[in-house]
């Protein structure tokens, strides 16, 4: 029996060294591989948090993208090692993509659309946007569907396509917004007398920012009033609860003024 197995061996020994030899060498290729993926993606997070400005929903989404190629790569590698004609096989897998592309279009057309978002960055987590008839805060941005929550606390997932394919209007991202209160008073009252009453006011609101400087003008003449507005800028934070409080306010000091908010009349001559 041992002759038989030194037999063997010496028969076989050249072939069994090269199959272990390959073997080792595609151990190596896939220890290398996993080095070469974790440090790709520490370079990405170390990359993100020196630079501070990329959204961080793009962290895992490139590290798990920079891990599947590498592993891909040396995957082909390995099977070129063993003599596998990796030509055809990459031609199949390309035919296969292509089928699966055009069964899963809408499903891709979300991941492109998603990839763009979370790129382009029209908006982040957290802002306050609208698109078409929908207005939320966004929750959460993803490669398929993006996650808002209405104003009355309503769950809104949509699929980045839609938000792709639409005028994008980000309330939160400039920081400030202006907000316009607009008061009529009669034709017989005084213009300048309602002019200081919305001056007072907002030179009394200290949410209201003084940079860009507030305004007071005549807005419109109406059929049966006289129409100011007070045009003010706030932060973004306040501008919600700043916009109601002055609401408030307006209605009220106008009529201690002694302004009349008139309504609405028509005057009718009949003719014998």
């Amino acid at each position: 029996m041992q002759n038989e197995l030194i037999a063997l061996w010496q028969e076989n020994q050249a072939t069994v060294i090269h199959v272990a030899y390959q073997v080792l060498l595609a151990l190596g290729i896939i220890v290398i591989a996993r080095v070469l993926a974790g440090a790709g993606k520490r370079t990405l997070v170390n990359t993100y948090k020196r630079m501070g400005k990329a959204d961080e929903m793009l962290i895992p989404i490139i590290s798990t993208t920079i891990g599947y190629l590498v592993y891909v790569v040396a995957g082909v590698v390995i099977l070129d090692l063993f003599g596998v004609n990796t030509a055809s096989i990459i031609a199949l897998l390309g035919a296969a993509g292509l089928a699966i592309g055009f069964a899963l279009k809408d499903t891709l057309s979300n991941i492109a659309a998603g990839i763009m978002l979370l790129f382009l960055r029209p908006f982040k987590s957290g802002d306050y946007i609208s698109f078409g008839s929908t207005v939320g805060t966004v929750e959460e941005i993803n490669l398929f569907t993006t996650v808002l929550r209405s104003f009355d606390g309503l769950y809104i997932s949509c699929p980045n396509s839609t938000l792709w394919g639409a005028d994008i209007t980000n309330f939160t991202r400039n920081g400030k917004r202006r907000l316009d209160i607009t008061v009529s008073i009669a034709y017989s009252d005084s213009i300048d007398t309602g002019l200081n009453v919305l001056r007072n006011i907002v030179s009394t609101e200290p949410r209201v920012l003084q940079e860009p400087e507030p305004q007071t003008i005549v807005f419109a003449l109406g059929e049966s009033s006289v129409d100011l507005q007070l045009r003010a800028w706030t932060s973004v934070d306040d501008f919600g609860n700043t916009r109601w409080d002055l609401n408030k306010r307006v209605k009220e000091e106008i009529e201690a003024a002694g302004l009349t908010i008139p309504f609405p009349q028509r005057e009718v001559r009949v003719v014998s």
